[in-house]
């Protein structure tokens, strides 16, 4: 071979290494491909600017491959064992140990910060690395290197919090626990759920004790919300249709919510409201006269916000035919209408099918059995509510109906459409995760549902 330049090292190579070079010119990393062209053009007698220009890198990048491939020749080409901390340690679980970090991990009423080291340990005995494990639990790195190496010298005694300096604390982590375990899944005898008296009571600790420990932890067992969900057989095709109509609206279509809020009462209170003044809420009385109610019908519009209102005194399906008709009038007639709304009964009577029928122009998508929640009108509903009728005062139908009218054109003046930001995918996931919180049994929920999604899609 020629030698290419005072600085250049001599590189010359067998058949072999020379059928390992060109192999690599298609390999997937561009590194190994640009340090492989080096090589061959620095075997071809260049000189190092020459394969530099040859390959488009920098001078410093050819002299150093072509010299590290004349002293190691191919393991030369491969990258060095980065400095630093070594790899962690392989973590391996007794059977025991596995079944404990299981039981924290899955159990929703055991305190979070020790089901989450116990994911950790979980997915670090599975080999993921630490980077690995934190992006999937989202927690700091350094969090996972810390339990890892915790319980890797103190097993499941090390995912425990180390005692603290200072004073010792007067409340064990044993007392905390039987506290929280108490509060969830117990209750203080005939009594519906517990009271800071009645576990001061049982537990022996002072109430404001127990009051922080709930309050640490967020638990109110006072309050108590509602829910409902669905046993529609078709919820998941269902929740797909609806909300694929609210991502992706079909072309030369209007999309409407459509729903009523039946019997509104006109509702007058037996003594004049008070004012608000400083210091002091606006008050009114608990008793009320009733004037008699009204029903509104309503066909929000997605896509604008706009708001076609129609009231009626009576809630029946011969109303909703009319309001239907009213939709025709208000829709322009090169558009196709789709509808949003539940299976209410006065929604599906054979009148209204038949209607329905000689307007080949609508198409009506039903919403899931106990799901209004999926309704955009439901939620414009709540603002008439809160901003109109919760505290309106009204001494007859008429002057009710008039105020819900008005408040409608205002409204209309300035409409402000909803913007509808989870898809049918991540509605059902939630759901899934929510009922194997409650119910570990029910794990594979999330893969029934994905499947049910996938089936609905085609």
């Amino acid at each position: 071979m020629v030698r290419s330049g005072s600085a250049a090292v001599e590189v010359v190579l067998s058949e072999d290494e020379r059928g390992e070079l060109v192999r690599r010119l298609g390999d997937v990393d561009r590194r190994v491909v640009e340090r492989a062209r080096i090589v061959l053009a620095a075997a071809e007698g260049l000189s190092n600017p020459e394969v530099a220009a040859s390959v488009g890198v920098s001078l410093r990048t050819a002299g150093r491959w072509r010299r590290s491939f004349a002293r190691g020749r191919l393991a030369g080409l491969e990258d060095a064992a980065p400095s630093g901390r070594s790899k962690a340690a392989e973590l391996v679980l007794s059977e025991p140990e596995r079944v404990q970090l299981e039981r924290w991990a899955r159990r929703a009423k055991t305190a979070q910060f020790l089901a989450l080291r116990a994911r950790i340990v979980l997915r670090a005995a599975e080999g993921g690395t630490d980077r690995r494990v934190a992006a999937e639990l989202g927690v700091d790195e350094s969090t996972v290197l810390r339990w890892r190496t915790r319980f890797t010298e103190r097993r499941l005694d090390g995912l425990s919090d180390e005692p603290r300096v200072g004073r010792p604390p007067s409340i064990l982590l044993d007392q905390v626990e039987d506290v929280i375990v108490a509060t969830l899944e117990t209750t203080p005898g005939a009594d519906t759920h517990w009271s800071r008296a009645s576990m001061a009571k049982r537990t022996g600790l002072s109430p404001s004790t127990i009051g922080r420990i709930w309050k640490r932890f967020d638990l109110k067992p006072h309050l108590q919300d509602s829910f409902k969900l669905s046993t529609d057989p078709q919820f998941v095709a269902k929740v797909v249709d609806v909300v694929g109509l609210y991502h992706n609206p079909p072309e030369k279509a209007v999309v409407l919510c459509v729903d009523e809020k039946s019997q509104i009462q006109a509702l007058d209170r037996s003594q004049p409201v008070l004012p608000m003044m400083p210091g002091m809420p606006e008050r009114r009385t608990h008793d009320y006269l009733r004037h008699g109610i009204t029903s509104l019908f309503a066909a929000f519009n997605i896509a604008d916000g706009t708001v076609i209102g129609e009231l009626h005194r009576r809630h029946r399906a011969i109303e909703f035919r009319k309001f239907l008709v009213s939709i025709d009038k208000a829709v322009p007639a090169g558009l196709d209408v789709h509808l949003v709304c539940d299976n209410y009964a006065t929604h599906n009577t054979p009148e209204i099918r038949i209607w329905l029928e000689r307007h080949p122009r609508f198409h009506v998508h039903f919403t899931p059995t106990g799901s209004s929640w999926i309704n955009q009108v439901e939620r414009w509903f709540g603002l008439l509510t809160d901003k109109l009728i919760r505290r309106g005062v009204h001494t007859s139908v008429q002057a009710l109906e008039t105020d819900i009218r008005t408040w409608i054109d205002t409204w209309n003046r300035d409409p402000r459409p909803f913007t509808w930001t989870k898809t049918a995918d991540e509605i059902l996931a939630s759901l899934a995760d929510y009922l194997t919180k409650i119910n570990p049994s029910a794990a594979n929920n999330k893969a029934n549902l994905a499947s049910e999604i996938s089936d609905g899609e085609h």
